[in-house]
């Protein structure tokens, strides 16, 4: 009977963990370059009491079932699922969209750090520096002269700066990088991954060489959130929730039932 309990408080905390990632999918419906994250579960292990297979009391004949009792589930991982966000049209230059699912744009961190990241929302600091919205500087690093009126970047992530009464000047031009997994990059929070040995090491190259997608200045990437779907695994979730506090109530009633037994 105890075995029952603890299976249902497996249930529970999973389905804890559940809502947890889409809470957190939904709180995030409007970031862009956020990526959605699924939560994925496995079975424990198993009591065999009867050995599938297992010949039986009748010479030549073999158990065809056996008798096998789970011991609940475990969340293993959450996997970031990496499909293209809807392109937004701001019509400001320094927004940039990647037109590919993976690649990613790099980011300088103050400890000198490489992160990554899909948002393309960039800005100029007070010395110039093409920046993120937190003020990390965008790699390889580009400065904007004072005078200049506006940025202006390529599909092929040329990035000049444009004058009134001169021709635009080349300021450098935009690498991206891309990941054999991923999934396996660390998540730090401000649209942020950073490389793991799960992730592998990054492939760099210019936009529109090889796996690599163009970029589309003026449009903005959105999350790939869709919320419908979201508030649908929400409801899942908490009835698995309401279904695994129920086994957990009648595995107690059973043993309250023993419990007034006569010996």
């Amino acid at each position: 009977m105890l075995r029952s309990l603890w299976t249902a408080a497996t249930g529970l905390s999973a389905q804890q963990r559940n809502v947890d990632v889409t809470a957190n999918n939904l709180a995030n419906v409007n970031t862009a370059g956020f990526k959605r994250s699924r939560a994925d579960f496995q079975d424990l292990f198993y009591s065999r009491f009867k050995e599938p297979g297992a010949q039986s009391a009748t010479s030549g004949l073999f158990i065809p079932a056996g008798i096998q009792v789970g011991h609940g589930v475990a969340n293993v991982a959450t996997t970031i699922l990496f499909q293209q966000g809807t392109p937004q049209n701001t019509g400001r230059s320094l927004d940039v969209f990647i037109q590919d699912q993976t690649s990613m744009f790099q980011i300088q961190l103050p400890n000198g750090q490489i992160a990554y990241t899909r948002d393309g929302s960039f800005n100029r600091d007070a010395a110039g520096n093409i920046v993120t919205v937190a003020g990390y500087q965008l790699v390889p690093p580009m400065t904007v002269p004072a005078e200049a009126i506006d940025v202006s970047i390529n599909p092929n992530g040329i990035v000049e700066a444009v004058f009134t009464n001169q021709p635009n000047q080349q300021l450098g031009q935009i690498q991206l990088a891309f990941f054999n997994n991923p999934g396996g990059l660390r998540q730090t929070g401000g649209n942020l991954y950073v490389q793991t040995d799960s992730s592998g090491p990054p492939t760099l190259g210019n936009p529109g060489d090889n796996q690599f997608g163009v970029l589309q200045s003026g449009f903005l990437e959105l999350s790939n959130v869709n919320a419908a779907e979201e508030l649908i695994n929400l409801i899942k979730a908490q009835r698995a929730f309401e279904m695994n506090s129920r086994s957990i109530q009648t595995s107690d009633e059973m043993l309250q039932t023993l419990n007034t037994l006569k010996r």
